[in-house]
């Protein structure tokens, strides 16, 4: 009975995993018609060790889902593909400046919410002017898998133009435009040594919404001194704000306070404008940082949190409340992640031995 909180969804990442390009029922939005500048029409051959499917598990799933798909493939005698994108049957749009900034380019890998790979209308001037490489995957959208193929993709599409471009790894961000910023949120807080800041466009989530759950705390951490997180959203797009705020509450309750919000005046659930991108580019920019002491004190709030829910389902086990028990454990398994892996691990063998 334990498992039943997480075994649908460890079933389905199994088989995305297994099978690239899986879709989902998700919603897709509809790519806006006619974009202005010419980015090219490229692919791509490198792989990286951080998209292959392993890495991805550890750094963006929960551990309990992890070991769920791990006992799913045992059952069935199968193995993680070493990577799940097929790169060479890939398409990107690469929007590239005239010229390089003296220490190098910035780069923006966005994640869209429709299937095609362009460059928003009025966006190429603004790249140029910040010196920012634009760079999108096609067949990327809100009905495409997730951790299969989503994440995997724009984890692949800024290698590879890491690989052939020089690149400042100071200005290396993840972006995306409604669905697209989720993901983007996602990979920016699974992957830190990677990304430096995140341009999430008309979307966020809390960061233990499950998903996303934290990462290895040494991932945590990192996110929480050296990431910049920048929201912008329409002044009429109301969900989408209020998303935006319950976000930047769980961004403080996590200790993440490198945070800017930008409101678009009049504009509702739209792509930024020129003028717009232009303002989170420049917010991307600037990082504050937080003071040693504060900083010590939050993370101390969290282990304080995560020792009183752990203490709770022991309790539960202990009073023979097992299903209430295997409940209080999915969530916490959802809210702490992998700060949690060994404790939720061996709770769920008590649990199921």
């Amino acid at each position: 009975m334990a498992r039943a909180a997480w075994i649908p969804a460890a079933a389905l990442t199994a088989a995305a995993l297994l099978a690239p390009g899986a879709r989902t029922h998700a919603a897709s939005a509809a790519a806006p018609a006619a974009p202005d500048g010419a980015p090219l029409q490229v692919q791509f051959s490198d792989y990286s060790p951080l998209s292959a499917s392993a890495e991805i598990m550890r750094r963006l799933l929960s551990p309990l889902t992890a070991a769920e798909i791990e006992r799913t493939l045992a059952r069935s005698h199968q193995r993680l593909r070493e990577q799940s994108i097929d790169l060479p049957a890939e398409r990107f749009a690469l929007y590239v400046p005239a010229h390089a900034p003296p220490a190098g380019y910035a780069l923006l890998t966005f994640v869209a919410p429709w299937d095609e790979a362009w460059l928003p209308d009025g966006w190429a001037p603004v790249l140029e002017r910040h010196g920012v490489i634009f760079v999108t995957a096609a067949r990327c959208s809100n009905r495409a898998d997730p951790i299969g193929r989503r994440e995997p993709l724009a984890l692949l599409a800024t290698y590879n133009v890491m690989q052939h471009y020089r690149v400042d790894p100071q200005r290396v961000y993840i972006g995306g435009f409604s669905g697209g910023a989720r993901m983007a949120l996602r990979l920016a807080l699974a992957y830190p040594d990677l990304y430096r800041g995140a341009l999430l466009n008309a979307g966020s989530d809390r960061l233990d919404a499950g998903p996303p759950s934290p990462p290895p705390r040494e991932l945590l951490e990192r996110f929480q001194e050296g990431t910049r997180i920048v929201y912008l959203t329409g002044e009429r797009d109301t969900l989408r704000l209020a998303m935006d705020s319950a976000s930047q509450d769980s961004m403080r309750d996590w200790c993440v306070y490198d945070v800017a919000a930008e409101v678009t005046p009049g504009a509702s659930h739209e792509i930024a404008s020129a003028a717009a991108l232009s303002r989170a580019l420049a917010a991307l920019a600037i990082h504050v940082r937080t003071a040693p002491a504060k900083l010590a004190a939050c993370r101390a709030a969290i282990d304080r949190r995560l020792a009183a829910r752990l203490a709770e389902v022991h309790s539960l086990i202990d009073a023979g409340r097992r299903p209430e028990a295997a409940r209080r454990l999915a969530e916490l398994d959802r809210s702490f992640g992998a700060l949690a892996a060994a404790q939720s691990l061996a709770l769920a063998v008590q649990l199921n031995p």
